[in-house]
C-alpha cells in the first residue's frame, strides 16, 4: 500500500491516538478545510423534544496542551432537525481513557432516525488558551466599530 506524502510547511505534525469502538468508521482527513467529520456510531431515533448524547465510536488521546472542538456539519439541521446542545463541544486532553466515548449532546426538533455512520459533526484541535491577566482601563483609544451584528461599514 502506498504512503501519502505529508507536508508540513512551518507546522510542526502533531499526532492523535485514536480508539475506534468495534465497527466504527474510520476518520478522514481531507485537504479541504481543518475540521474532521465524525461518525455516528450507532443508529438513533429521536422523537420531537428529546435530548441525547449520540455516540461517535470513538476515544482518542490528544497532544498535551490541546483541545477538541465538535461543532455540527453545516448541514445538520437542515438534514436532521437537530441542535447541538450547549452550542459546541469541547473535549480536553484529560479526556482519554479507553471508554471516554466521544458524543455529541443533541436535541431533537422533529422525529428522525439518523443512521449509524451518518456525518453529523465534525472536530478540529487548538491549543489551550494562554495565561492572561485582565488590565483595567477608562478607554480603550480606538475607534467605535458601530454597534453589535456590524462590521462597521
Amino acid at each position: 500500500m502506498k504512503q501519502k506524502k505529508i507536508l508540513t510547511i512551518g507546522h510542526k505534525l502533531e499526532k492523535i491516538q485514536i480508539k475506534y469502538f468495534p465497527g466504527a468508521p474510520k476518520l478522514v482527513k481531507t485537504n479541504k478545510g481543518d475540521f474532521i467529520d465524525l461518525y455516528t456510531y450507532e443508529d438513533i431515533t429521536l422523537k420531537k423534544f428529546d435530548f441525547t448524547y449520540i455516540p461517535l465510536g470513538i476515544a482518542a488521546k490528544l497532544p498535551e496542551g490541546y483541545e477538541a472542538i465538535i461543532v455540527p456539519r453545516s448541514s445538520t439541521f437542515k438534514r436532521y432537525g437537530l441542535l447541538q446542545t450547549n452550542s459546541i463541544g469541547v473535549i480536553d486532553e484529560t479526556y482519554c481513557g479507553d471508554d471516554d466515548q466521544w458524543k455529541m449532546p443533541v436535541y431533537a426538533t422533529r422525529d428522525i432516525t439518523i443512521l449509524k455512520g451518518t456525518r453529523l459533526c465534525q472536530f478540529r484541535i487548538q491549543k489551550h488558551q494562554p495565561a492572561l491577566e485582565f488590565v483595567e482601563v477608562v478607554h480603550l483609544g480606538n475607534n467605535n466599530r458601530g454597534g453589535f451584528g456590524t462590521t462597521g461599514r
